[in-house]
C-alpha cells in the first residue's frame, strides 16, 4: 500500500479548519511541523499509522466547573481544565496554571510542548496540561485554598500516580499543590505521589524550585562550551522576576556573567552594575507582596526603571527570555541583535513569536527553544516521582547532579539531531529528537 506524501502547508491548514480559533496550539505546531514533514515523509511507516496526525491530537481533554465561595460566602463559577497530550512514553505530566487568560488553546499549546520536552529529558513522562481560568490575584489565602479544593474534587477522577501526575506552573505553587494534594488524600484515602512541587516534609524535592532556571543556564553553558566559549563575562539581560527569571539569573551570576535586567507587566530595571545575591533575594522577597512592582527596585538600588516597556534594547551578548508567550518579537530580535546580543535561550514557553525565530535563523544567533532550555524543572518533577515510588528522599547535593546529568543530555541529544555542515540548529534537534522518541513509541504501540 502506498501513502500519499504530506505537504507541510496542507496539513496546517487542515488543522487550523480542525480546531478554528486556537491561535496558540496552531503557532506551537507551526513552530515544529517544518521540521518533522521530511522525517515522516521519509518513513513511510509512520504516515501508514498517521502519527503526525495522531501526535496533534490530544488524547483527551477534560472540561469542568469550579464552584467555590469567597470571604463573603458568594458563591463563584469557573472552568477547569486537563489536557492529557500523550502518554506513548508515560504517564502524562505537565503543570497546573490559574490565570484568567487559560483556556482550551493555551492549554493544547502547553501540552503538545511538554510531550517533546518530557521526552527529551530521557524519563519515562507523557505530556500533558491543565488549570482553570481562576485569578488569585486579589484572593485571601483562604479563598484560594477553597478555590484549590473545589478543583481537586473533579481532578481527582481524571489523576493518578499511573496516570497522569500534574504539577504546579503559573500561580500554582508549593502552597496551593500542597491544598489539592491534602484534599486528594481526603477524596481518595491514598498518600500517593499524585502531584509534583510538593512541600519537603510530604515528598517534594529539594531542586524543584530552581531547577528550571538553572536548567537554562546549564543548557546555555553547554551551547557556548561546543564553541569552546564560556557565559564568563558575558553581559546578559533576563525578562522576568519570577522563579524562572531569577534562578537563571542568580546561576548566570554565579558563573561570571553580568545580569542587567529584569522585568514585570509593567516594565523593566537596568541595573548596568548587575544582579548580586544580595539584589535577587530582595527580588524574590519583594515580588512575593500583592501587586508589587518592580519599580521600586530602582528605588531602593542604583538601577533605572521603564515603564511600559520590554528589556530587548538594551546592550547584551545573551539574552534569557523568561517571562511569558510571545513578549519577545521580531523588532525585538533586532534590536538585541543591533546591540550586541549573540544568542537567546528560551525560559518561558513559547516567549517568541514565529516572526521573531525566523529573524533569529536569518541572523544565525545561538538559539535554544524552551522545550530543551526549560526541561529542567519537569526533569527535577520526574526524579521527584521517582522518589515518592520508593518512598525515599534525595540530597540536594544528588539532585544538583542529576540536574546537570540530564541537562547535559538534552543539549547532546539536541547537537546529534540538530548537527549541519554549517553548524548546530537546536531547534531544530530538539524537535526531530523529542519526536522520533515519541512517534516511534506510538508506532510499536500499534493503532486500533
Amino acid at each position: 500500500m502506498t501513502h500519499r506524501t504530506i505537504d507541510c502547508d496542507d496539513f496546517l491548514s487542515d488543522l487550523a479548519k480542525r480546531t478554528p480559533g486556537e491561535d496558540a496550539f496552531h503557532q506551537s505546531v507551526a513552530e515544529i511541523i517544518p521540521d518533522l514533514i521530511p522525517i515522516v515523509n521519509e518513513n513511510p511507516e509512520y504516515r501508514e499509522f498517521a502519527l503526525l496526525e495522531r501526535l496533534t491530537e490530544p488524547d483527551r481533554i477534560v472540561s469542568f466547573r469550579v464552584d467555590w465561595r469567597d470571604d463573603d460566602n458568594v458563591a463563584h463559577v469557573n472552568r477547569g481544565y486537563r489536557v492529557q497530550f500523550n502518554s506513548a512514553i508515560g504517564p502524562y505530566k505537565g503543570g497546573l496554571r490559574f490565570h484568567p487568560t487559560v483556556n482550551q488553546s493555551v492549554l493544547k499549546f502547553l501540552g503538545f510542548e511538554q510531550t517533546f520536552k518530557n521526552a527529551l529529558t530521557g524519563l519515562p513522562m507523557g505530556g500533558g496540561k491543565g488549570g482553570a481560568d481562576f485569578d488569585p490575584a486579589g484572593r485571601s489565602a483562604a479563598e484560594i485554598m477553597r478555590f484549590c479544593q473545589s478543583f481537586m474534587q473533579e481532578l481527582h477522577r481524571h489523576i493518578g500516580p499511573d496516570i497522569d501526575i500534574p504539577a504546579g506552573d503559573i500561580n500554582v505553587g508549593a502552597r496551593e499543590i500542597g491544598w489539592m494534594f491534602g484534599e486528594y488524600r481526603r477524596i481518595t484515602n491514598q498518600f500517593a505521589g499524585v502531584l509534583t512541587g510538593k512541600g519537603l516534609s510530604f515528598g517534594g524535592s529539594e531542586m524543584r524550585t530552581e531547577a528550571t532556571g538553572y536548567g537554562v543556564v546549564q543548557l546555555l553553558c553547554h551551547m557556548l562550551a561546543e564553541r569552546d566559549d564560556s557565559i564568563d563575562g558575558k553581559t546578559i539581560v533576563v525578562s522576568g522576576a519570577g522563579n524562572v527569571a531569577t534562578f537563571a539569573a542568580e546561576l548566570a551570576m554565579c558563573k561570571g556573567g553580568r545580569v542587567v535586567t529584569l522585568s514585570d507587566s509593567r516594565g523593566f530595571i537596568h541595573d548596568a552594575a548587575g544582579l548580586t545575591q544580595d539584589k535577587i533575594d530582595w527580588v524574590r522577597q519583594h515580588k512575593s507582596k500583592p501587586g508589587a512592582s518592580l519599580e521600586a527596585y530602582a528605588d531602593t538600588f542604583d538601577a533605572t526603571w521603564h515603564a511600559g516597556k520590554t528589556p530587548w534594547d538594551v546592550a547584551c551578548d545573551i539574552a534569557l527570555p523568561c517571562a511569558t508567550q510571545n513578549e519577545l518579537d521580531a523588532d525585538g530580535v533586532k534590536a538585541l541583535i543591533a546591540n550586541g546580543c549573540a544568542a537567546i535561550v528560551e525560559g518561558a514557553n513559547m516567549p517568541t513569536t514565529r516572526a521573531a525565530q525566523a529573524a533569529i535563523r536569518e541572523a544565525g544567533l545561538l538559539f535554544a527553544p524552551g522545550k530543551a532550555a526549560n526541561a529542567g524543572g519537569v526533569a527535577v518533577s520526574g526524579l521527584e516521582i521517582s522518589q515518592n515510588r520508593q518512598r525515599r528522599t534525595q540530597s540536594r547535593d544528588d539532585l544538583a547532579d542529576a540536574l546537570q546529568d540530564i541537562m547535559q543530555t538534552i543539549h547532546d541529544t539536541c547537537a546529534e539531531a540538530g548537527r549541519t555542515t554549517s553548524g548546530i540548529d537546536y531547534a531544530k534537534g530538539a524537535n526531530v529528537a523529542g519526536f522520533r522518541k515519541v512517534a516511534d513509541a506510538m508506532y510499536a504501540a500499534g493503532v486500533a
